[in-house]
């Protein structure tokens, strides 16, 4: 089967959905019986790295206007120059009068169920997009049955709706061994034990205002510890340095920015607690992250990250900075809580794997093929 994979929306600093697709497009070039052909903006080198063996087609525009206007003028003209294939958009669009079957993966409803969250730009466009590429796609792809309910419920698609859910790299993310050389990769970056830590874009989603009010109720009772917020700032991140500059715990408040892959893992294995109170995900790859690494975690309850945690992890009330609070000092002050969680969350982590991910995408590609073909 070839399959063309639209590559152009992952930034140079992979996170989320962008960790996702260099995830897939890797395990799609090594599987047998897949044609993989990216399609890649142009100047990117990247993916002949990322995914040896794929064809990598450098045709797209750079700036994010033009891009988005290539996928409909230019991306059709390309599908009909590769034959017949299967085009899958990863990242909510895709071309809409693509001459060939075509899968959409929807991450998420939040630009349906909270724009106050994202940049009007791109609600104004994306809104409009997915409920066309829904209407349009052959098959689409939701990365959790959290996302999946939301939406059938949001935009009943008339198409198969296919739930396939991300994995997680078990070599990287990974119990620390007794010893080893996270500690010096974490004091590069300005971290040092203990620390309740969260990794993410800082945005308005991830409810970082809630967690610095949490940490402050519990920093009294533990004067060395800190709170690191691992992560780019995203749109919206001024209100997080502003909860930060009011809290009263400022000085123990630690911003490294973006962590580099051996101190994101350093972070999960060396935390005290791993805390994402987000409000809303589709799925939540850095919960999976932390509980491959075996990190004691709080996260919020009613959300695709229960899905994905189980009963490996304590669930707090994103809204209730009390529930969230009692998350973590329970984590703090309970040892026998702490370590059960340490051992039960790379068990969890083990049901999630990129191969499981990638088997289910090519389901999803000859779902959209048959019926494509059917109609």
């Amino acid at each position: 089967m070839r399959v063309a994979l639209d590559v152009s929306a992952v930034p140079d600093r992979p996170v989320g959905a962008g960790v996702y697709t260099v995830a897939l497009a890797r395990g799609l070039a090594a599987e047998p019986g897949i044609d993989l052909h990216l399609v890649a903006r142009r100047g990117d080198e990247r993916w002949e790295g990322f995914a040896p063996g794929a064809t990598v087609h450098s045709v797209v525009p750079p700036l994010r206007p033009a891009r988005l206007a290539w996928e409909q003028a230019g991306a059709p003209r390309l599908a009909r120059h590769l034959g017949p294939i299967c085009w899958h958009g990863p990242h909510y669009s895709l071309p809409l009068r693509a001459p060939v079957p075509t899968v959409v993966t929807v991450h998420d409803l939040t630009f349906f169920d909270h724009p106050e969250w994202h940049e009007r730009s791109k609600v104004t466009y994306f809104r409009p997009m997915i409920r066309a590429a829904v209407s349009r796609a052959d098959a689409v792809v939701c990365v959790s049955a959290h996302t999946a309910a939301r939406l059938r419920d949001r935009l009943g698609p008339d198409g198969p709706v296919v739930v396939v859910p991300h994995g997680v790299d078990h070599e990287r993310f990974r119990p620390a061994a007794a010893s080893g050389p996270d500690l010096e990769a974490l004091a590069r970056h300005g971290i040092v034990p203990p620390f309740v830590a969260f990794a993410g874009t800082i945005e308005p989603r991830k409810n970082l205002t809630s967690l610095v009010a949490a940490f402050a109720r519990v920093a009294p009772a533990h004067p060395g510890l800190r709170l690191v917020l691992a992560g780019g700032d995203g749109w919206g991140a001024d209100a997080v340095r502003d909860a930060i500059a009011g809290s009263g715990v400022a000085t123990r408040v630690v911003r490294p920015g973006y962590l580099p892959d051996d101190a994101l893992v350093a972070l999960f294995r060396r935390a005290a607690v791993v805390a994402y109170p987000s409000r809303e995900e589709g799925f939540g790859l850095n919960v999976l992250e932390a509980l491959a690494c075996g990190a004691p975690l709080v996260t919020s309850r009613g959300s695709a990250t229960e899905e994905v945690a189980g009963t490996a992890a304590l669930l707090a009330d994103p809204d209730d900075e009390a529930d969230l609070a009692d998350g973590l000092r329970r984590l703090l002050d309970d040892p026998a809580c702490a370590a059960r969680l340490r051992s039960e969350g790379p068990i969890r982590a083990a049901e999630y794997t990129w191969t499981r991910s990638v088997a289910g995408h090519i389901e999803a590609y000859r779902t959209a093929v048959e019926r494509r073909g059917a109609a």
